[in-house]
């Protein structure tokens, strides 16, 4: 064996033109002289050709191939020159070819070989090596780099591009970089082969380095830049370039043509028909990016016929109108009587109409399929419908079993410098792969108008693209010029086959212009004058694309005016029947319906709350034990002590916090309505309470989910650690609420104050989404809320920011009939409560379903009294015949003997514990009577009368943790001033048009209901007047509630724990001091 390995080290060694003899010398002395040595520790047996009777046949082989090197099998011949020309031992042997596909990413060196090279065993130049490589990088460069100079931008003004540059000039520097140096002008007609990672040459294996650069610059550097480079995935890349790069991948069919010319007719016919019409008003027009609209329907076409079935879609508003008429296909009647400004003839206070939104059912013509497609209402904050799409979506999704979302797809729109500005953009991103939050792939259209509002992007933005965003989740960006139809449908094309494919978002950059200012009124010459310059010389692109065709021969002048002649018809028809309407209607604006969900019910009467006492304890049962049928699976021994401690609750038939909280969920499940618990930490709790998810300690993503294994025909139970994100979670909880009423849909925040930096949300969507839209939500928000010396930031919700923008007056009080309480529910805009018992949860969080409507629920939720030994509730609480109870009244010594109370003190949550405790030890328990407002709005007028009455010698304190500006104390006090002392009650017909919107159109709520309390008088007379003179008939003697806690802050809790003791000190014995 060791004489078979020295032979080819032997024959390496051996110079060229070396004698016979010399290498039979070598052959024979070389292999005896070192029989006994070891073989070298060489690369050499890796020869697999070498034994240890190979000597002879070598030498016969190497004798032949010096006479005749075509005698030896040309893998001889190969060895023997490698040999001779200084191989080093082990690397002069080539396997043979083979049959065998090549595998991934293997060239073989004969394929570098150029055409014009000589026969296949001829030695490869370094240069020929060197030539290939640099051919293989500029391929690279433009595939990575090539939309730096694509010709993207139809004004011209942010690059020329490639459009006008000839073939034969060698490619840009900016693109090829340090490859320009590699090759010269002679090299552009040398044939190269073409390497794997392309597909530029179709069938064909070799092309001319001119017919490379320009089937690459056609491909990257005319009307569409690709980036894609930068995702990881090679098989996602390869699938780009190839939808890209194959010859011939662009074309269309004249039909196709004409149905693109229709659409852009279409599309621009409506704005110039409402820009006659309506020529003074506002409407955010698609006027420069009129191919928004071919390209919206070329996705849902494509979409639809590889099996969507609905579409959810959110947008600013520029386009709106357009998209509502053109895609949407809602009633041109609708749309203008948005113009005409009539009364609304039902509920609510509306909003303007390019904030509006639709739900439509239609059949896709192009694909002949059914289609459902929803556009979600949004404000004037830009992209914060965002995420309200995408929680939408995933809901219809999770209700259609749809697990893979291959028939709901959301499309969102957004413009250039919203998308790269605003942050919910970054938020809602990132919940696009989380298994609880991903829609499988969104489609993003950028209608990229090249400016915002007056601000450059260059003032706007640090990043060389607005979509730059995107390419956080490796979602591929295709920048289209959108004065090129042809390359734009392409371009949606792909788009909706990779989220199709890959289910991935993917972004759609259409580079357009605005042809007017901000809004058609606007005057952007004032800061763009050079840019609008050359707007105002532009056609628009749908005459461009009608020039095109008819010099194609596709469609002539006069079919051209045809399909123009037969929209403005159509336009003129609606208008003319607009104007004999006299009334508009919010419900047809309505993004979410509820198909039967109020048919055949009493809108005054909810379903009882109480369940049971063998659910609960089947619940509790449950919920205190480990995975049943797993007894390997490994629970943490502090966890086993909870559900021991939990256990022994359920025995005792009480429960804490965290256990009514599941037995609200079960209870729910088990009426098979869906529950979905989502936030930061929430699977066990921020506090460490809930624990809803057991986790395997010894395998790792062996998990348990406890109450979604109650029942085996249960509904389900989704509980989800969120992202580090309130804005962008809360607004998916919600647009989750709007899918389904029957479902019960919880977002918590870590702590309440971090509510705050989902604002937005808040404000524009849940406080006043019915009244503007016509939307109700059940969305319940947890906060957890009290003062207990963690400073500034983890003390408050900010329950005073709630109840603020809650829309009772505090001034009227409602009339007490038998339906008060839900009269109550069903008139306000939300209810905002602050539970001290854990039965008082369980019937809150079950009375959202029971409710014959919708409402969303804000509860500030406890820290402390998650374990406070005094905050457990009896199964009694709970069970048949039980509610929840809006005023928890006092049921101690006091409660027995009225006439000796001295005072009573009303208040809310955990700072009840903290008053029974210190009244307790004054010795007071029969002279001060505690009562709790558990549901603060709306405000219990009835139950706060009926408790002061009780004690009519009393004097009255409202008392709260919170600081006097913070807190209920604002909100309270005009209320308590009103349920004592105020008589008139308002009428059913005015608390009708008490809303929770901001405004509402022409004639706002309170101008609506004084004439009905104040005929003789007018809203300024009375302005002056106090607040005690605004009732025709007050009572002799007035009740006041005096206010007992912190003073104004600006901080809402102090830093110090020894304020924070001495504050609640003082608060106690100011409540307390008779």
């Amino acid at each position: 064996m060791n004489r078979a390995r020295m032979v080819s080290k032997l024959l390496s060694q051996a110079p060229p033109g070396t004698p016979l003899v010399a290498v039979r010398a070598w052959l024979g002395v070389g292999a005896r002289g070192k029989a006994s040595a070891p073989p070298p520790p060489t690369a050499l047996a890796a020869e697999p050709f070498l034994n240890g009777s190979s000597s002879n046949y070598v030498e016969e082989m190497y004798t032949a191939w010096l006479q005749d090197p075509k005698s030896v099998h040309q893998s001889w011949d190969t060895f023997f020159r490698n040999a001779t020309r200084g191989a080093q031992p082990g690397q002069a042997y080539t396997s043979p070819p083979t049959l065998a596909e090549p595998t991934p990413h293997h060239v073989p060196l004969s394929a570098l070989a150029p055409i014009s090279a000589g026969p296949p065993a001829a030695a490869l130049s370094q240069k020929t090596i060197d030539d290939h490589l640099a051919v293989q990088g500029i391929i690279r460069a433009y595939q990575a780099r090539g939309h730096l100079i694509a010709a993207l931008d139809p004004l011209g003004i942010d690059r020329e591009g490639v459009a006008e540059r000839p073939a034969t000039t060698m490619p840009a520097r900016t693109v090829v970089r340090q490859y320009a140096d590699a090759i010269e002008e002679a090299d552009l007609d040398r044939s190269f082969t073409l390497p794997m990672s392309t597909f530029i040459g179709g069938n064909e294996k070799t092309l001319t380095l001119r017919e490379i650069i320009k089937r690459l610059e056609d491909t990257y550097c005319r009307s569409i830049g690709v980036e894609f480079m930068f995702i990881n995935s090679l098989e996602q890349c390869n699938w780009i370039r190839q939808k890209f790069e194959t010859p011939g991948v662009m074309h269309m069919e004249p039909q196709e043509k004409r149905l693109l010319l229709a659409r852009l007719t279409r599309s621009h016919g409506f704005e110039a028909f409402l820009a006659r019409k309506f020529s003074s008003e506002k409407r955010f027009g698609l006027e420069g990016c009129e191919i928004l609209i071919p390209a919206m329907k070329q996705v849902i076409d494509r979409s639809t016929s590889l099996g969507v079935e609905s579409f959810v879609m959110g947008m600013p508003h520029r386009g709106r109108l357009n998209v509502l008429s053109n895609v949407c296909r809602k009633p041109l009647e609708h749309i203008f009587t948005q113009f005409i400004g009539l009364d609304t003839g039902d509920e609510g206070s509306g909003d303007v109409k390019y904030h509006l939104g639709t739900y439509q059912e239609r059949l896709n013509r192009v694909t002949n399929k059914n289609i459902r497609l929803a556009i979600v209402a949004n404000p004037s904050h830009l992209e914060a419908c965002n995420p309200v799409v995408q929680g939408k979506t995933r809901a219809e999704q999770f209700y259609h079993g749809d697990s893979e979302g291959n028939k709901v797809l959301s499309i969102l729109l957004h413009g250039d410098a919203a998308f790269s500005g605003q942050g919910i953009v970054y938020e809602t991103f990132h919940l696009s792969e989380l298994p609880q939050y991903t829609t499988h792939g969104t489609v993003h259209i950028v209608v990229n108008n090249q400016i915002g509002f007056t601000t450059d992007p260059r003032m706007s933005r640090s990043s060389p693209y607005c979509t730059d965003v995107a390419r956080v989740v490796n979602a591929p960006i295709f920048h289209v010029n959108a004065d090129d139809p042809e390359a734009v449908m392409h371009v949606c094309n792909v788009a909706a086959d990779w989220r199709n494919t890959f289910h991935k978002d993917v972004v759609i950059d259409l580079v357009c212009y605005r042809r007017n200012g901000h809004n058609e009124i606007d005057e952007p010459m004032f800061t763009q004058p050079l840019m609008y310059t050359r707007i105002r010389k532009l056609k628009p692109v749908v005459e461009l694309f009608a020039e095109k065709l008819m010099n194609e021969g596709v469609v002539t002048k006069q079919e051209v005016k045809e399909v123009t002649d037969k929209y403005e018809k159509i336009l003129e028809d609606a208008f003319q029947a607009a104007q004999t309407e006299t009334q508009v209607f919010n419900k047809h604006w309505i993004d979410s319906p509820w198909s039967g969900f109020f048919e055949g019910k009493d809108p005054l009467k909810a379903t009882p709350t109480g369940v049971h006492e063998d659910t609960l304890f089947h619940i509790g049962r449950r919920f205190s034990s480990v995975p049943p049928n797993a007894s390997d699976f490994v629970v943490h021994r502090g966890l086993l002590r909870i559900l021991n401690s939990r256990m022994e609750m359920v025995n005792a038939r009480t429960v804490d916090w965290a256990l009514g909280e599941a037995m609200a969920f079960g209870s729910l499940l088990k009426e098979g309505i869906h529950v979905r618990l989502s936030g930061q930490d929430v699977e066990r709790g921020t506090f460490s309470h809930r624990h809803h998810i057991l986790h395997h300690q010894k395998v790792d993503k062996s998990q348990y989910n406890i109450l979604a294994n109650l029942y085996p025909d249960q509904a389900p139970y989704t509980v989800c650690n969120s992202s580090l994100s309130e804005y962008a979670v809360l607004g998916f909880e919600l647009g989750f609420s709007m899918t389904n009423p029957n479902a019960l849909v919880i977002w918590e925040a870590q702590f309440g104050d971090f509510n705050n930096t989902a604002q937005c949300i808040i404000d524009q969507f849940i406080s006043s989404g019915q009244s503007k839209w016509i939307r109700q939500s059940g969305l319940v928000l947890l906060l957890p809320h009290g003062m207990e010396g963690m400073g500034p930031e983890h003390s408050s919700a900010r329950l005073e920011r709630f109840l603020q923008m809650t829309a009772d007056d505090p001034d009227i009080l409602p009339a007490f009939t038998e339906d008060f309480a839900i009269r109550q529910l069903s008139d306000i805009n939300w209810i905002i409560a602050n539970c001290s018992t854990p039965a008082n949860y369980f019937h809150i969080l079950r009375r959202q379903i029971a409710l014959p409507f919708r409402k969303p629920l804000v509860l500030m939720t406890p820290k402390s009294l998650l374990r406070h030994p005094d905050a457990k509730s009896s199964f009694d609480e709970m069970t048949e015949k039980s509610e929840f109870q809006r005023v928890i009244p006092e049921r101690g010594p006091a409660s027995e003997n009225h006439q000796n109370v001295k005072r009573v003190i009303f208040c809310s949550g955990k700072v009840y514990y903290d008053l029974i405790a210190a009244r307790k030890d004054a010795n007071l328990e029969d002279k001060i009577a505690i009562s709790r407002v558990e549901q603060i709005a709306p405000f219990p007028y009835d139950l706060v009368k009926q408790e002061c009455l009780k004690y009519p010698g009393a004097d009255l304190v409202w008392a709260q943790e919170e600081h006097k500006n913070m807190g209920a104390w604002s909100y309270v006090q005009p209320r308590f001033a009103t349920a004592l002392n105020q008589e008139r009650h308002l009428t059913n017909e005015i608390q009708r048009h008490t809303q929770g919107s901001v405004e509402h159109g022409s004639q706002s709520w309170y101008e609506y209901w004084f004439p009905w309390l104040f005929p003789t008088s007018s809203p300024t007379d009375v302005a002056a007047d106090s607040t005690d003179s605004q009732s025709s008939t007050i009572s002799s003697h007035k009740r006041v509630v005096r206010y007992a806690g912190r003073p104004a802050s600006p901080s809402p809790a102090t830093g110090s724990k020894k304020t924070h003791i001495r504050e609640l000190k003082q608060l106690l014995e100011d409540a307390l001091a008779l």
